[in-house]
């Protein structure tokens, strides 16, 4: 009677028992930003909102080609998202200089112009506990697309 009641017992809980899963909110919302991007591509911030939930989004794109391990591709991806998103918030200062430098050859007598422009951005603040919502390549292969999110 005990084996057949332990044995009752252990079918049950094998009906009843759930496996691990994936976020299931998470995974819509990466399918759903990854046909987004795929159909018209942006970077930058964006505040998506769902039934739910609002979310804030940092869209990064970078070239495979100027990273020689993929673990500075994310960590200068990371930084980037952190950047975006802390001008989003706390705002910019953007200035920007023109130097323009004019050169004579003495033997030729012919003048060179040449143009450098200096952009400086100033922004104070940082973000915390901004998540890797998903990374895949563009239809090309030559840049990764790292998108991170933040519930708000």
């Amino acid at each position: 009677m005990k084996r057949l009641l332990f044995s009752l017992l252990i079918i049950l809980s094998a009906l009843y028992a759930n496996a691990q899963g994936f976020n299931n909110d998470k995974t819509e919302l990466s399918m759903f930003v990854e046909r987004m991007y795929r159909n018209a591509p942006f970077e930058g911030v964006k505040v998506m909102q769902d039934y739910d939930n609002e979310y804030i989004l940092s869209v990064v794109v970078l070239p495979v080609a100027n990273y020689s391990s993929e673990s500075d591709m994310n960590r200068v991806a990371m930084v980037k998202a952190q950047r975006q998103v802390s001008t989003f918030f706390n705002g910019s200062t953007i200035t920007s200089d023109l130097v323009i430098t004019t050169s004579e050859n003495p033997i030729d007598s012919t003048v060179t112009t040449s143009l450098t422009e200096i952009i400086r951005e100033r922004s104070i603040g940082y973000v915390r506990q901004l998540e890797l919502l998903t990374t895949f390549a563009e239809e090309q292969g030559a840049m990764n697309v790292f998108v991170y999110y933040k519930k708000l």
